[in-house]
């Protein structure tokens, strides 16, 4: 069984950062989480996780109001998923945010 558990800063004014988990067993995937947090208003708050809860691979996305929109992925392994997860993450992170914070004015 193997771990790993790690943080990464997205953006150099260390305001957004990629947090990942994932544990396996014989080099399969058994369990992953990984989310994307930002800084806002000096509160770090969760906006996009992937993961593997529930008995299933789902991306979760988090509005500001504490609703989220889950999306399964079925059929897909929870390896399949945490890399594209990941890669989603990394690339898009900027889009999460402004979408985010378009959500933080609008419930005002």
């Amino acid at each position: 069984m193997g771990e790993k558990d790690y943080t990464i800063d997205l953006s150099p004014d260390g305001k957004n950062r990629y947090r990942h988990y994932h544990r396996t067993i014989g080099g399969q995937v058994v369990e992953f989480r990984i989310q994307y947090e930002a800084q806002i208003e000096g509160q770090w708050r969760a906006i996009v996780r992937y993961d593997s809860a529930h008995g299933y691979a789902h991306r979760d996305l988090l509005h500001p109001d504490g609703s989220q929109t889950k999306t399964p992925f079925w059929g897909r392994t929870p390896a399949e998923v945490l890399t594209y997860g990941e890669r989603d993450i990394k690339r898009n992170w900027q889009i999460y945010r402004a979408r985010y914070e378009r959500g933080m004015r609008n419930d005002l």
